[in-house]
């Protein structure tokens, strides 16, 4: 009978917020069945401790002390998963010495070991090699690094990193606003910069493609991919994606002062999971899904149709035993005592 409470069915929500908790449910349990017994890169906990590892500079694989099948490549009986981690530069840098001679050195922010995956590195050496003997001797010396790189050319790195990365996203995630001149989309140098930066997009995404095996993860970083997710899975849809942003997102009414908002951020929600330092910036991306896209929130992410791309927040530390270790380091002990001599006497404090 209408009015009695005891008549409505349990199952059957009644507010949007009891439909939303529900399908939330519904969604877990189903993920649940269909991963039983299977390695999930995009479980949260293995996503973090994955991006708490981001990087930590592993030295001893880097100088072939440690091989690379060492702890095992097998996890628990079980061949691990590959990680193709997929970033606007490699972990180390090329220098030329010869034709088909180059010597690499780790850079800043080093090589990421995850336990549970074997990774590969995916993203451009910094240099460019417009010769075909360079492009394969730099190649197959990487290789030995786990390292698989991206030909850019010049022009193209001009106007996709110079240009479309540092020139407007960059400023406008820093809440900078955009330079005068390319606020409108019909501006010549905005458009330029905007074609190369999806033109090195699809270039990264041909290099995945390539290397790219069936069970593969696919963890594509920072705002100079945002369009990189559906490129791969324009390629494959079944392919797992994730896409994981380094600096803030900005408010909605930041976002859509940029001319392609709406491009930038639907390819964004192609990925299976969308990552950010945190809550905030969380929430800010999908409140630009919202309110610039017209698409609907959930306590999981952002809903299209049915399909649900998860946004959630993973802070990102950093190797303290590292800096631990620089303290004993004689250099380090040098300045520490040349600091002591120079402030003998006085209190030094910080604002």
């Amino acid at each position: 009978m209408p009015g009695n409470k005891y008549n409505s069915s349990p199952l059957t929500p009644r507010t949007r917020l009891e439909r939303l908790l529900r399908e939330r449910e519904l969604r877990k349990n189903r993920s649940f069945l269909q991963n039983e017994g299977e390695p999930d890169f995009f479980a949260s906990e293995s996503f973090l401790n994955a991006s708490e590892s981001w990087g930590q500079i592993d030295e001893e694989e880097f100088a072939g002390t440690r091989s690379s099948t060492d702890n095992g490549e097998r996890l628990e009986g079980r061949c691990k998963q590959r990680l193709l981690v997929v970033a606007n530069r490699l972990p180390v840098s090329a220098v030329r010495r010869g034709e088909d001679s180059w010597q690499l050195e780790i850079s800043v922010g080093g090589l990421v070991r995850v336990r549970e995956f074997e990774a590969r590195w995916i993203g451009w050496a910094g240099v460019n090699v417009p010769d075909e003997i360079g492009q394969k001797a730099l190649t197959k010396a990487l290789a030995e690094k786990r390292c698989i790189p991206v030909f850019l050319d010049e022009e193209t790195v001009h106007q996709y990193y110079n240009g479309y990365c540092n020139n407007m996203l960059w400023p406008l995630f820093h809440y900078l606003g955009l330079p005068q001149e390319d606020r409108l989309a019909t501006t010549r140098s905005f458009q330029s910069q905007f074609d190369a930066y999806k033109r090195a997009n699809q270039m990264f995404a041909k290099v995945v493609n390539n290397i790219y095996e069936e069970g593969d993860v696919v963890w594509c970083h920072d705002y100079h991919l945002m369009f990189l997710p559906q490129c791969l899975k324009e390629y494959n849809n079944n392919m797992k994606v994730g896409w994981f942003l380094h600096t803030p997102f900005p408010s909605s009414e930041i976002h859509r002062t940029l001319p392609s908002r709406t491009e930038l951020l639907r390819s964004v929600l192609a990925a299976d999971l969308v990552g950010f330092h945190t809550y905030d910036y969380a929430r800010h991306f999908v409140s630009a899904c919202t309110r610039i896209l017209g698409l609907e929130g959930t306590p999981e992410g952002v809903e299209d149709q049915g399909r649900l791309t998860r946004v959630a927040a993973f802070p990102i530390g950093i190797d303290s035993d590292r800096f631990v270790r620089a303290l004993e380091l004689p250099q380090v002990q040098d300045h520490i005592n040349e600091l002591k001599e120079r402030f003998a006497g006085r209190k030094v404090g910080s604002v």
